[in-house]
């Protein structure tokens, strides 16, 4: 099974929270409300199906999911 993590592009990043309300579990917003991914590198794949919910919900689709390239494939 491939590992995914989560990515934000800070750039295009208008800091409107959606992401942290639907993925609490792995996202909080810093003191300047921008997300921050907890803890650094985490894998979504336990929380797949939120993960999906918060990257469509971002309205500067800021949010990704991409695979994780520092777990080696067994």
């Amino acid at each position: 099974m491939a590992v995914s993590r989560l990515r934000v592009d800070m750039t295009r990043c208008d800091r409107w929270g959606y992401c942290a309300e639907l993925l609490p579990e792995l996202i909080h917003l810093d003191e300047w409300g921008y997300p921050v991914i907890r803890p650094p590198g985490v894998g979504v794949d336990q929380n797949m199906a939120h993960a999906r919910k918060a990257v469509d919900a971002c309205p500067r689709k800021a949010l990704f999911i991409e695979p994780d390239k520092s777990v080696e494939p067994k």
